[in-house]
């Protein structure tokens, strides 16, 4: 772990975390990924740790941190497995800040508590069979009828949808046209309301422990006031959350890149191949080498964007920038720990493997590698 420039408190969090990821999520990591369930013994002391309420106000029950805490939280716990660290980025970007960002003050006292103490958690349904980075596609909607919003439509890979703990989950929807153009809003529907159901969940390459479902909704009833800020500013407001999010997932990429250096040096140090250890071959130093400046370079990429995103400067093109060295660092080092491994990095009970199936959506969610490079290049003004 080579952060820079970072306060005692930084500091501090940042080892307390480790530790926490090393003597009690790395242990129950394969099992849970085996058996595909999410550990929810292991998400309650993660509430008890303080890591869900990381970057809200105490006055909600948070910790009053920054987004760059909960970053530097994320990578820690993404070392040694992914599924536990997104389903706190999740909990945290997708779940807890769309309802501090634009929730009205009775929606923050109501719902914010229980999710920033980890006690509950909630998702957010915006992408759909046909529609996820493009708006104009969404087709659930809702209507007002008799003073509540009726929804129909379906959503699919939500994630902390379907847990013993979720609580709700926040819908982009259709309510209505403006200039001839969908007008999306942001509903909050809670779990166990008549016609919304969660389905069974995914099959999935990776990140077995995270709860990942689709929903369906038919005909689903809430109140008019679950409209989660202004009509019409559903989409708008989830592009901002998505911009935050990809500093998250930049961090927990690096997590993964780090994960998998430590555990290549460390086997390379050990396994002996014709009478020597295996590190001691130049070009296993040298994968060992790149492997290390990937690491680096994407964790500069994601301090930078999270202290831009703290200070309330623009970042969304340093959070672009940051996802996609990221996550390409995150997917390259699983490659090459998983070949310095040889078979045994073929075998799940090995975090390499692991990492290998996990890290290929880091290019995907959030924004896939392909959006990312579009955004930077609309900033150089050539898209």
């Amino acid at each position: 772990m080579d952060h820079h420039n970072l306060t005692e408190d930084e500091r501090e969090l940042a080892r307390l975390v480790r530790e926490f990821a090393d003597e009690v999520v790395a242990p129950a990591s394969y099992e849970a990924d085996r058996t595909k369930t999410l550990p929810l013994d292991v998400v309650a002391q993660m509430g008890e740790l303080g890591l869900f309420g990381l970057p809200f106000p105490e006055v909600y029950g948070g910790q009053g941190g920054d987004y760059f805490a909960l970053c530097l939280a994320i990578e820690a716990l993404a070392r040694v497995d992914q599924s536990i660290a997104i389903t706190l980025e999740a909990g945290v970007s997708l779940g807890a800040m769309p309802v501090f960002r634009f929730g009205t003050e009775e929606q923050k006292r109501e719902l914010l508590p229980a999710l920033l103490s980890g006690e509950a958690l909630a998702g957010f349904g915006l992408t759909e069979p046909e529609a996820g980075s493009d708006a104009g596609a969404t087709r659930t909607n809702a209507r007002l009828e008799g003073g509540e919003w009726v929804i129909n439509g379906s959503k699919q890979f939500i994630t902390n949808s379907g847990t013993a703990i979720t609580r709700f989950v926040t819908v982009t929807a259709v309510t209505g046209s403006q200039d001839g153009r969908k007008e999306i809003s942001t509903i909050v529907v809670p779990n166990g309301t008549p016609g919304f159901t969660v389905e069974a969940p995914y099959d999935k390459v990776g990140w077995h422990a995270s709860d990942t479902h689709p929903l369906t909704f038919a005909d689903a009833r809430v109140p008019e006031a679950n409209l989660l800020g202004e009509r019409g500013r559903g989409f708008a407001n989830f592009l901002h959350i998505l911009d935050e999010g990809r500093i998250a997932i930049a961090a927990l990429s690096t997590g993964a890149a780090e994960g998998c250096l430590e555990a290549a040096v460390d086997y390379a140090k050990k396994r002996m191949v014709f009478g020597e250890a295996l590190s001691a071959r130049q070009s296993i130093q040298f994968v060992l080498a790149r492997m290390q400046a990937r690491v680096h370079t994407a964790r500069l990429a994601w301090h930078h964007a999270a202290r831009l995103r703290d200070a309330g400067r623009p970042f969304k093109t340093e959070a672009a920038i940051a996802k996609l060295t990221a996550s390409d660092a995150a997917m390259d080092n699983a490659r090459d720990a998983t070949q310095i491994f040889g078979g045994n990095g073929f075998m799940n009970e090995y975090l390499v493997a692991r990492h290998y199936r996990d890290s290929k959506i880091l290019e995907i969610g959030e924004g896939t590698s392909e959006v990312q490079l579009l955004v930077i290049a609309r900033a150089l003004g050539v898209a």
